[in-house]
């Protein structure tokens, strides 16, 4: 990429990153500890046993949650910088500073997480497709077993198991490529002189046309011959030509994916329904899956900006390059459609199913392409944003008259069974205090390791390390520390 690259120290980073996370979401059987805590008659060991098990659980929630919050900080000190704060007094800069800090902190605080239901496509090893994990899921859910869902999917008592609507085939077949932090660059967009949006990895004014492709270089021209990532997804490929049996696998491969497509997002009991009972039908849901199918068609390319506003593109894949691919589900600023003209922005849509960003964060993003001059004199916004505008005033209507409605039915309930009414209250109360205590013990924490990495940086240097004794005293007083807020 002719420098473009990351540097060693970032790549090692990323990397280390990267094995933590799969390690801990590393699929793994019932242990003969697991079985024999049940069984075991000391109480004691049951309790240390259920400890260790509630930590390592624990840890793997904060894995998932910590990627699925991550933001791409390692190059905000590049552009903190920019071009016209160069001739600027020194009271200029500051200020100028302090501007894009405050708009930084704006954009990561209305940053935009990934469907909770896609989680599990971010877990997954493989990353398959996040809808069709939810229905191996909700299986899953209803099976009296103590294996944890991938182990049980892949190796365990659910690895034969086969759901109506998506078979085990298309389980497979349909994994999500996630991009490495270094392959991202390769879908970085910038904006050149003329206010055109450009490859950042060769400076080439962007197409969406079919005239292009994607590969494991980005993308390329048709004609290209860097391979595709997925040589199986791509049943142009030259290769396919060599005899007559690779065309009708190829060809079959392609009607599979057009089925796997059009299976997507689709509104059967809607799309089956008559009269009144058609109507009865319709709901936000129903909405957005009609809009989101436009989305599943060739062609489509998407976009999406991370917590800093830097632009990617690409062209989709249903099932396999979606907008989760950028950032490897980690949270967004905007996402959605996007056409482009010889560099010139044509159309942009809203429109993203994995993260399903509202509207305010989509005229957020609108603002940060005029504020980096983007030529806009030819954008069509789609008529899906004035949809997406609807139907959040619809939920948030719809929300209100639930909230009303139970309040209306709690001060019934009050009147008619006070002691019921009393119970729900105090259950209620009970789990708000017990939320914020398990919140303050983690903000603690955080802010105790955020403390205490200059001075173990400092020992460090000295060569002064921490007896053994002195680590266990610490433990024990951190031990209490805990204790004593749960009390």
């Amino acid at each position: 990429m002719q420098g473009f690259g990351l540097d060693a120290s970032t790549r090692w980073v990323t990397a280390i990153r990267e094995a933590q996370f799969r390690h801990a979401t590393l699929p793994r059987p019932k242990t003969e500890a697991d079985n024999e805590a049940f069984d075991n008659s000391k109480a004691d060991g049951f309790v240390k046993h259920k400890s260790a098990s509630a930590r390592e659980k624990w840890k793997k929630a904060s894995a998932v949650a910590r990627r699925a919050g991550h933001d791409d900080l390692l190059s905000d000190s590049e552009s903190s910088e920019s071009s016209s704060d160069e001739d600027a007094s020194p009271e200029e800069r500051v200020a100028a500073r302090a501007r894009r800090e405050k708009a930084t902190a704006a954009r990561k605080h209305e940053a935009r997480m990934m469907g909770i239901r896609y989680f599990l496509e971010m877990v997954d090893q493989k990353h398959r497709y996040g809808s069709n994990l939810c229905r191996y899921h909700e299986v899953w859910k209803r099976t009296d077993t103590n294996e944890n869902f991938f182990y049980w999917l892949d190796y365990g008592e659910g690895r034969n198991v086969e759901v109506d609507g998506c078979p085990r085939d298309r389980l497979e077949r349909e994994q999500v490529r996630y991009l490495s932090r270094e392959e991202r660059q390769y879908y970085l967009v910038e904006v050149d002189s003329e206010g055109r949006l450009c490859w950042a990895k060769n400076g080439q004014r962007i197409d969406t046309t079919e005239e292009f492709k994607d590969s494991i270089h980005g993308v390329v021209p048709v004609n290209d011959s860097t391979p595709a990532f997925n040589a199986a997804a791509q049943p142009e490929d030259a290769r396919s030509l060599e005899s007559v049996s690779s065309s009708s696998s190829d060809s079959s491969l392609e009607s599979r994916r057009e089925a796997d497509r059009a299976a997507k997002y689709a509104t059967p009991d809607f799309d089956n329904s008559q009269g009144m009972n058609k109507v009865s039908q319709i709901s936000a849901s129903t909405i957005f899956n009609k809009l989101m199918r436009k989305s599943v068609r060739k062609n489509t390319w998407i976009f999406v900006a991370d917590t800093s506003f830097r632009m990617y593109v690409g062209i989709k894949d249903s099932g396999a390059f979606q907008h989760s691919s950028f950032l490897q589900g980690s949270r967004i600023s905007a996402a959605g459609l996007i056409k482009i003209k010889n560099g010139r922005l044509s159309s942009l849509s809203p429109l993203s199913g994995h993260y399903r960003p509202p509207a305010a964060n989509f005229r957020a993003f609108v603002a940060s392409l005029r504020q980096s001059e983007v030529d806009m004199s030819h954008v069509s916004i789609s008529k899906s944003y004035v949809v997406l505008i609807g139907l959040e005033a619809y939920i948030k209507t719809k929300r209100k008259g639930k909230d009303f409605a139970q309040r209306v039915g709690h001060r019934k309930d009050k009147i008619i069974a006070p002691e019921e009414a009393a119970r729900r209250e105090e259950e209620a109360k009970d789990k708000s205090e017990s939320a914020a205590k398990e919140r303050e013990v983690l903000q603690r924490e955080e802010a105790e390791k955020q403390e205490g990495r200059p001075v173990k940086k400092a020992l460090k240097k000295l060569g002064i390390k921490p007896t053994k004794e002195e680590k266990q005293a610490a433990k024990r007083e951190k031990k209490e520390d805990v204790e004593k807020m749960h009390v």
